[in-house]
């Protein structure tokens, strides 16, 4: 299993036009072989973070992800929105277990 979290940054104004973006690559995103979960969401304290969470059957599945049109397009106009910053990472060989 593969896991990817982080978090990026873009400008409050843009925010809301980023998050119909991102809404739309999820979307798609959902119907890829291999895609348990994936999501952008804002963070309610700040206008301009933006938390990402990915979840991947395999390497295979996440690389053929990002080689798709939604994914590319999406990647071809995140500097439209104001982008400062990011801090992205993946996590491989994850073992799962219930925390509750």
């Amino acid at each position: 299993m593969i896991l990817i979290a982080g978090t990026m940054n873009v400008d409050p104004a843009k925010a809301d036009d980023f998050m119909e973006a991102a809404c739309e690559l999820m979307r798609a995103t959902h119907q890829e072989p291999g895609n348990i979960a994936y999501a952008f969401s804002r963070d309610p304290l700040d206008d301009g973070l933006i938390h990402i969470f990915e979840k991947w059957e395999s390497e295979e599945a996440l690389a053929e992800h990002m080689g798709l049109s939604h994914f590319t397009e999406f990647g071809a106009k995140i500097g439209d929105f104001g982008l400062t910053g990011g801090d992205v990472k993946k996590y491989t060989g994850a073992t799962e277990g219930n925390l509750f």
